[in-house]
């Protein structure tokens, strides 16, 4: 699969959520967004991005593409991705997850109440 920018990628996000449930596969993304964020700002940023590239496999990344994969998920415009957009994005490059994001939602909220 392919984003926008042609980075491809195995989409391993459904097998995780069927493996870890709804709540263990939320709570890995939000531990994907920590370990690429900048501490200092809570966002993942330009430079954030490109240090901790390696982390996801992604070592050879260009500056280009590291600057079109915030892009991509930047909604805000501020240049840098928060928990929400960083989030939004993973869901948005998969496409098993997308045609099965109604029950996901659904779940998290029941499991809640």
């Amino acid at each position: 699969m392919a984003s926008k920018n042609g980075i491809v990628f195995e989409d391993y996000f459904p097998a995780m959520v069927e493996k870890l449930g709804t709540d263990g596969f939320m709570k890995e993304l939000t531990n994907g967004f920590k370990l690429l964020m900048d501490k200092e700002k809570g966002v993942i940023t330009f430079e954030s991005l490109k240090r901790n590239s390696a982390l996801l496999g992604l070592q050879g990344m260009s500056d280009d593409e590291v600057r079109c994969m915030l892009r991509e998920g930047d909604l805000d415009g501020d240049g840098a991705l928060d928990e929400m957009e960083f989030c939004t994005l993973m869901f948005r490059l998969s496409p098993s997850l997308m045609s099965n994001s109604k029950q996901l939602l659904e779940d998290a909220i029941f499991d809640e109440l």
